[in-house]
């Protein structure tokens, strides 16, 4: 038998809070014009549906085809 001292789970550090990237920044201004900005400051990235993460991925990915097509450099 072990103690019960054992069982005890150790405490988690917090988060570190990190500093968003460029990409992180281009992501979150795409789910903001698909409706979704608020849900990902509210529960995060992993908290958004495999349905959501694809619309923002498709729409990035078409907005960069766009880009391409028209001249100017994708994100």
């Amino acid at each position: 038998m072990t103690s019960p001292e054992a069982k005890q789970p150790q405490p988690r550090m917090p988060k570190k809070e990190k500093q968003p990237t460029p990409e992180d920044l281009y992501k979150l201004s795409i789910a903001d014009e698909l409706g979704l900005g608020d849900k990902v400051r509210r529960v995060g990235w992993g908290g958004l549906s495999a349905a959501e993460t694809g619309k923002i991925g498709g729409y990035m990915t078409k907005k960069a085809r766009t880009q391409t097509k028209a001249g100017e450099q994708p994100r």
